[in-house]
């Protein structure tokens, strides 16, 4: 791994009888520090999609596009089926939500927070909580859905209607 020598050669073709003189050879082998970090990048590709946290929540399905990325990691609160308020991953009772959600806006630079909530959970809670995040600073609500649901436009209205679907 590391230098070694290398008997000099005279390069004249002739040989020299007695004692030869050593190089010391002066370059890095890399072959092992690329092997290293092959497997490294090959772990860290499989982890990373592992690496979501997050509460599991039966979130409804819709045919809206998905929002674009940020630099800041977005802030996520999630409504779950028996109606616990979650920021990111800590639960926060419903009176210190506002609270909280001002003292976290102080020290965020975008105002965009994600919404989450079940599909089980009934529209007025939801609606609550949207304006308590409002209340706390976050004027740019996204809410959370997941793709591939009904699109409501008169294709997918005629082919329900056509399969049976009322």
């Amino acid at each position: 791994m590391g230098g070694g020598t290398l008997q000099s050669d005279d390069g004249g073709g002739r040989r020299r009888r007695g004692r030869r003189r050593s190089v010391p050879v002066s370059e890095i082998n890399v072959t092992p520090f690329v092997d290293v970090m092959m497997v490294l990048l090959i772990i860290f590709m499989v982890a990373a999609p592992l690496m979501t946290v997050g509460v599991p929540v039966e979130l409804p399905k819709t045919a809206a596009n998905a929002l674009p990325s940020e630099q800041e990691e977005p802030l996520s609160i999630t409504i779950t089926a028996d109606g616990t308020v979650m920021v990111q991953t800590t639960e926060v009772a419903r009176d210190e939500l506002v609270a909280r959600l001002r003292a976290i806006a102080a020290e965020r630079e975008s105002n965009r927070i994600f919404l989450r909530a079940d599909g089980a959970v009934p529209y007025a809670q939801v609606v609550q909580v949207m304006g308590a995040l409002n209340s706390g600073g976050f004027e740019n609500i996204g809410l959370v859905t997941d793709t591939g649901g009904p699109a409501l436009d008169a294709a997918s209205v005629q082919s329900d209607t056509a399969s049976g679907l009322e």
